[in-house]
């Protein structure tokens, strides 16, 4: 029986097994957006096991996808492979092969299987009235690989994005331990409104952000005044913002959290009661920026309300 597929733009595709387990069907590449081939190469991976982490599921297979120009030295596609595998390894899965084409320019990722127990399945449309919603990562990567392209970044805010992209979501996942979300998602391209907002559809709620809580990479507010911002972050606030109440925030203010991330962190939708109890979890064994950005409300004539203190 098929849990999960098209409907409510789920992180995966989810079968039932079982009574128990379910499987968790995923993919997801892209080109480059370092410079570095393993680094890129991590980045890719690590991007494509987090959809199954977002299920509330633990990757067990995976398989490489791969376009590369014939120009290009094997030893680079050698050390992209090589950032991969190291990624999949450190998740606890299994390399098993893949697929490659000639491109004319370099693709990398993943597709990947894993599992979950019926019960820990996780779902966008998983959250409730009264829910805390904890975000595991920065937002800002879309931002700051643009300006790392432009060399506008300096080397250690760069170090700090690149970290976090290779970051897996699996620890974030390990943190909550018995305690699981009602819902979840993972940020990636249709940035943090974007992503919060298919959960609030599917949920059938609204929510409330603060403003002031949700963790920016130092930098970012320098680099959008210098307009070294990504297209999908335009696009991203284009579709986005009439479901919104930005409440007089400035374009420059907003336009992080419409960012297009790349292996951004899981957003958790949490029961309130626990969640100062799961933040300090999260912050003891999360080597990311972990914060509560906010809660779930009752449906109201928009989706999304930023606010702040």
């Amino acid at each position: 029986m098929l849990l999960a597929g098209f409907d409510y733009s789920e992180d995966a595709a989810v079968y039932k097994l079982d009574d128990e387990r379910a499987l968790i069907a995923t993919l997801d590449f892209f080109t480059p957006i370092v410079d570095d081939p393993y680094t890129f190469g991590a980045i890719a991976a690590a991007n494509s096991l987090s959809d199954v982490y977002a299920m509330g599921g633990q990757p067990k297979l995976a398989l490489n996808i791969v376009g590369f120009p014939g120009e290009l030295s094997l030893e680079v596609l050698r050390e992209i492979l090589k950032g991969g595998a190291d990624k999949v390894k450190e998740a606890g899965a299994l390399l098993v092969g893949g697929h490659s084409i000639k491109d004319d320019e370099p693709k990398f990722g993943l597709s990947v299987i894993g599992f979950v127990k019926n019960e820990d399945l996780l779902l966008n449309g998983g959250a409730k009235v009264g829910d805390k919603l904890i975000l595991t990562k920065a937002l800002g990567t879309g931002i700051v690989t643009t300006g790392i392209k432009a060399g506008v970044v300096s080397k250690e805010m760069a170090e700090e994005v690149i970290f976090s992209m290779q970051y897996l979501n699996k620890y974030a996942l390990e943190a909550l331990g018995e305690q699981r979300a009602h819902g979840a998602t993972d940020i990636t391209g249709f940035g943090l409104v974007g992503h919060l907002m298919e959960m609030m559809e599917a949920s059938g709620t609204s929510a409330n952000l603060d403003y002031e809580a949700i963790p920016f990479f130092q930098g970012v507010d320098e680099l959008v005044e210098m307009r070294a911002v990504p297209g999908g972050t335009f696009s991203n606030k284009k579709h986005y913002e009439c479901r919104c109440d930005l409440n007089g925030l400035t374009t420059e203010e907003v336009l992080p959290l419409f960012d297009a991330q790349t292996s951004g962190g899981l957003l958790l939708s949490v029961d309130g009661s626990v969640a100062d109890e799961l933040i300090e979890r999260l912050r003891r064994n999360v080597k990311t920026p972990v914060a509560i950005i906010g809660e779930v409300v009752e449906q109201r004539e928009k989706r999304i309300y930023v606010k702040r203190r």
